[in-house]
């Protein structure tokens, strides 16, 4: 990778969830010093090393295969060694980065990830930067989707997800057990200890794995039961409410309208019995 290529695209208006706004190649020999960019960036070291240096993180020492997160307005520099490094990068912005980084899948403290199945990030790097290229509306949302699959990918790599498939199978069985019981009252400490885990680990590994932490997940499966309830049985809400868990049917009430934007009774005339 020897020529440097860069495509710049300004986001459609409409495109507010997430936009790739740039995207490039080069074989890099610089650093680059006391930078801002305006949006967020991901930069992919396909082989060769260097260094990363943010406020948040401090002085990382860099080996490819890695990527790197930066974030919008805060000052950066990173160098690759005399030898220079291969390197791809897109850039991206809109209200999707919030929920990356609400959910850790991006930290600023941690922004670099070592990454042990480099053909996969490459093959999606190439499709964002051929989306790109392409310059259509069809093209920049598929690019859209080819970085939010970068995200996905750096952020199970990260956390070692990839190689601990046993790991994510019992992961899956916790997530079950907790569904089958999402009427019951939950204690999170005693329902982590069940599953030998304090309740900070099960509650960062079950948002990794549903995009939920526990209790909100137990609220979201509570209201799926009810809507199922509503429409195919004629008890009264009070009685909903209790079978789901909720003993204030006024609570439930408020909880199911702010969700679905209306009131159980009338999510009830939405989907009559047949």
């Amino acid at each position: 990778m020897r020529d440097a290529e860069a495509i710049y695209r300004t986001p459609l208006s409409a495109a507010g969830g997430l936009a790739v706004t740039g995207s490039g190649r080069q074989h890099a020999r610089r650093a680059v010093t006391d930078r801002k960019l305006p949006s967020f960036a991901v930069v992919l070291v396909e082989r060769g090393q260097g260094w990363l240096e943010t406020a948040a993180s401090g002085r990382l020492s860099l080996t490819g295969p890695a990527l790197f997160w930066l974030f919008p307005n805060r000052v950066h520099s990173y160098a690759p060694d005399e030898d220079g490094w291969d390197e791809r990068w897109a850039l991206f912005e809109g209200s999707f980065t919030r929920d990356f980084v609400r959910l850790r899948i991006i930290a600023e403290r941690h922004p670099l990830v070592a990454l042990h199945h480099l053909d996969e990030v490459v093959r999606l790097f190439g499709k964002l930067h051929a989306d790109l290229l392409d310059d259509t509306n069809l093209g920049q949302a598929s690019a859209a989707l080819m970085l939010h699959r970068i995200v996905i990918s750096a952020a199970r790599q990260a956390s070692g997800a990839a190689d601990r498939r046993q790991e994510r199978r019992d992961m899956v069985d916790i997530v079950e057990t907790l569904r089958r019981r999402a009427t019951q009252p939950l204690d999170l400490a005693a329902f982590a200890a069940e599953h030998g885990m304090s309740p900070a680990t099960l509650r960062r590994r079950f948002t990794l794995e549903t995009g939920l932490p526990p209790k909100a997940f137990q609220l979201r499966a509570r209201m799926d039961h009810a809507k199922q309830l509503l429409a195919t049985t004629d008890e009264k809400i009070k009685t909903v409410a209790a079978m789901i868990g909720l003993d204030d049917p006024f609570y439930f009430s408020r909880v199911f309208h702010e969700r679905e934007g209306c009131s159980p009774r009338e999510f009830r005339a939405r989907y009559p019995r047949v």
